[in-house]
């Protein structure tokens, strides 16, 4: 199992969720969802998922839950 890892930008509250590619290799994600209780890590969570056709259970954040970098892990098969 191979696993990959994103350095991703988190941009709360915008008014649609998108995951791009920057030119320097790291993601930014704009989530519909606040800041709070977890909502955005858990959009974000789905988000990638989503966009690179894995289950959610094998993207995990593995560091900067709290901020707004992230270090998002993804397992893949």
């Amino acid at each position: 199992m191979a696993t990959t890892m994103l350095q991703v930008k988190v941009k709360p509250n915008a008014r649609a969720s998108t995951l791009v590619q920057q030119e320097d290799g790291t993601w930014l994600a704009q989530l519909k969802s606040p800041p709070v209780d977890g909502k955005a890590n858990a959009e974000l969570i789905a988000l990638v998922a989503k966009q690179l056709g894995v289950a959610k259970a094998a993207v995990d954040i593995h560091a900067g839950a709290g901020g707004r970098m992230k270090l998002v892990k993804v397992a893949r098969t």
